[in-house]
């Protein structure tokens, strides 16, 4: 049985999901959102810090896929 951690971080309008053991700390998101991912913070991803639009560009460019979101409306129906 596979008992992967998964982590979410939302914002009004949208859940931003990481999952750790996919990760592989290409420091992508760092680099892209340094105000909105802060490894050393707890939480680490600071979702007031950017945009929703921001988020999206930001995660379709996660070499590893550890990183996807949803939109919370979408969750909901």
């Amino acid at each position: 049985m596979d008992n992967e951690i998964i982590k979410e971080y939302s914002n009004e309008e949208l859940t931003i999901v990481w999952k750790p053991k996919t990760c592989i700390h290409a420091g992508e998101c760092i680099k892209a959102l340094p105000n909105a991912y802060q490894p050393k913070e707890k939480p680490w991803i600071i979702t007031g810090n950017a945009t929703s639009d921001e988020f999206k560009a930001q995660i379709a460019k996660c070499p590893s896929g550890a990183l996807s979101y949803y939109i919370n409306d979408d969750k909901k129906a």
